[in-house]
């Protein structure tokens, strides 16, 4: 998914020139296309503020019932924020994979650093514990 979310945002970005009315259709449904499987993915995993936000571009890039901004000047701004946020995508999870690694670790130095605390009551057993 990664490639294609980086695809998209590219895209957006030479949406940015003066091209033919054929790029423009074409970056409608390849957007609208990325902008549904976000949403898929963040409704999944109930990141409902993402969705909206694509749900946005969905609205905006659709091509069934395709809203038309007649004015260059409006557009660019929306196609390079569009492309960022593609991009971010692919940042945002880069980030939540890290925070989980230090998780898990932080959680595996804390057992380790405990000290073995001694008690006067010792049980003593010829038969060696999974522990030791």
């Amino acid at each position: 998914m990664k490639p294609f979310f980086i695809l998209c945002a590219i895209s957006c970005f030479i949406a940015v020139f003066r091209l033919p009315i054929e790029y423009y259709t074409f970056l409608r449904f390849f957007i609208s296309i990325g902008a549904l499987i976000v949403i898929y993915n963040t409704l999944r995993f109930k990141h409902y503020y993402v969705s909206i936000l694509f749900l946005g571009i969905l609205t905006l890039f659709n091509p069934i019932f395709p809203i038309y901004l007649y004015k260059k000047s409006i557009w660019i701004p929306l196609d390079v924020i569009t492309g960022v946020l593609f991009l971010l995508l692919d940042f945002i999870e880069k980030t939540k994979q890290k925070k989980e690694e230090k998780k898990g670790q932080e959680k595996t130095q804390v057992q380790q650093t405990l000290p073995k605390m001694n008690t006067r009551d010792i049980i003593i057993n010829p038969k060696k514990t999974k522990q030791d």
